[in-house]
Parts: C-alpha cells; structure tokens; sequence
C-alpha cells in the first residue's frame, strides 16, 4: 500500500488533498500542530503531531513514506501576506528553514517525490497586465513571498539521488471550507446581503479540487518533474460577477459592486502544466460551488 505524508492535512488546502488521495487508495499520514477532530475525514487516517521547527524531530513523520506533499504554513490565523504578525524572525525559521528540515529529513527517508505547495506571491511585483510563466524572474514585495522562494530554491536544490522534488505555485483557492469551518467568499456574501459597501476586486482562483487534482498528476505522471516548478490556476473572478451569480442563485436583489480594473493584473500561465494532462474545473466548477454553497445555507437558515 503507498503511503503518502500531507504536512498540514487538516488544513484548507491540505483537506483537499487528503481527500483525494484517500480516494485513489493511498494510506494517508497527516502531520500538524494539533490532530483533526473526528470525521474531519471521509476515511481514517494516520495522525502524527508535528512543528515546523528545524530542530524538531522529523523522521518520525516521514519514515516509510511514498510520496510527500508539504501544504504547512506557520502564520497568523487568516493571514499569509503579513502572517508574520510581530514576529518576522520566526516566521521566517519556522517556514523556510523548517520546510527544509523537513524535506531534508524526507529525502534521508528515502521518499521518492515530493511536493511543496508555494504561492503566486514569489512573482510579486510584475510589469503591469503581464502573464506570469514559470520562468518569470521573480520578485517577491512580501515577506510571504520571499519565504516562499527561499524555501522553493532550497528545496529544489536537493533534487538527486532519487529524490524529485517540485514546486507547485498556486493562486487563489476556493471551495467548501469543512467542517464547522466558513468558505473564503462567506464574509464577502454576507456584506453583499446587508447592504454593505463592497470595493471592487478581481483575482484569479482555482478550486481546492483541482489543487489536488494536479497534486495527485504530480505523483503519478511518467513524466520527469523533479526540480520543476508548475504554476496552478484557473480563472480570473471579478466581485461583480461573483455577486451577480449569487444573485441569481438566490433571488437577492441587491446593489453590486463597479468591476474591477483588470488591465493591470497578472494572470499566471498554468500551460506547463496543462501539458502533463491537468485540466481545471473553470467556470463550470465555480458555478457548481456557489449552487451548493448558497443551497446549504438556505437549507440551514444560517450564514455560511
């Protein structure tokens, strides 16, 4: 049976992983500060309480371990740009040189490929309305960002000796929060149904889902990945839009937001990976999620 290590499973993104590997029979080992509460999972799974502390003691996550994919941040609940609170110095220990303890102990352990989930952030400042491919010279404005890249290259660099690290550079994500958790657009719908200013704002997205979809595509291509860095979106989401299809869901009249300004945004090309077979959800899953969103809280009588 493989053995698969998803470093903060319980986590946003990680769930989604979890899931997905559960569901092509992978044995499924999460590691984090505290364990998931019962039935966060739809099938058991292996729990090991873990830091990221470069001193902690690592190998006990990764022993045996198959695949490994590292979805842990260490950052202020909510926050990743600006996560760091008052504490910029051990932000950066724990999340930079902590990942790469953490990589180095799994490389000792013999695990064949491993996967860490970075961000758009790496890109930072761009030439305004330019698309971002994976060799666009990056340049970090955030101290997430440069933690981000720093780990990114560290890790990249251990590629060898049959280890294949990748990086996988990921964008906005959405989708059902979990249990007893609020989804990311829950507080944006909630101003929009009581009237509230909304400024207006656009990004690019892509479904939990699909984050795991190209995860699991990472595992299992023939095709050589190790030392690669993959971009991971899907579509751009302007507020407006995203309000006027709750609006038709729901049958809520209200005001919606001016359109946002998308001359200068940076869209993040994912055709590399495209090429390996991935193929995101697009609107289709966004409509998908907002039908099943807006339906359980009118199930429910409760915001979401």
């Amino acid at each position: 049976m493989t053995l698969a290590l998803v470093s903060g499973g319980s986590g946003f993104v990680g769930r989604f992983i979890v899931e997905r590997l559960l569901v092509e029979g992978m044995t499924v080992r999460v590691s984090g500060r505290t364990p998931p509460v019962d039935k966060f999972f739809s099938q058991a799974v292996e729990f090991v309480p873990q830091a990221l502390d470069p001193e902690s003691d690592f190998p006990l996550a990764v022993s045996g371990v198959d695949f490994f994919v590292h979805s842990a941040f260490d950052h202020l609940p909510g926050k990743y740009r600006g996560g760091e609170g008052g504490d910029a110095e051990g932000f950066g220990r724990r999340n930079h040189l902590g990942t790469v303890a953490l990589f180095r102990a799994a490389k000792a352990a013999g695990v064949r490929r491993a996967m860490f989930l970075s961000s758009r952030a790496v890109y930072g400042a761009q030439k305004p309305g330019a698309v971002l491919a994976e060799l666009t010279v990056p340049h970090p404005d955030t101290l997430y960002g440069e933690v981000k890249l720093a780990a990114e290259r560290d890790i990249l660099a251990m590629a060898g000796e049959g280890f294949e690290p990748a990086v996988l550079r990921i964008t906005g994500v959405y989708g059902p929060a979990g249990q007893g958790r609020r989804h990311k657009w829950a507080d944006l719908f909630d101003d929009w149904r009581t009237g509230r200013e909304i400024a207006p704002r656009a990004g690019t997205e892509v479904h939990g889902e699909d984050v795991a979809s190209a995860v699991s595509l990472m595992f299992s291509t023939p095709a050589p990945v190790s030392g690669e860095v993959f971009n991971v979106s899907d579509i751009l989401v302007d507020r407006r839009e995203l309000l006027g299809m709750a609006a038709e869901i729901t049958g809520v009249a209200r005001p919606l937001p001016a359109s946002a300004d998308l001359s200068a945004l940076n869209v993040m090309s994912c055709e590399k990976l495209g090429m390996l077979g991935w193929r995101p959800g697009g609107n289709a899953k966004l409509i998908d999620f907002l039908h099943e969103c807006l339906a359980a809280s009118a199930r429910s009588g409760r915001r979401e």
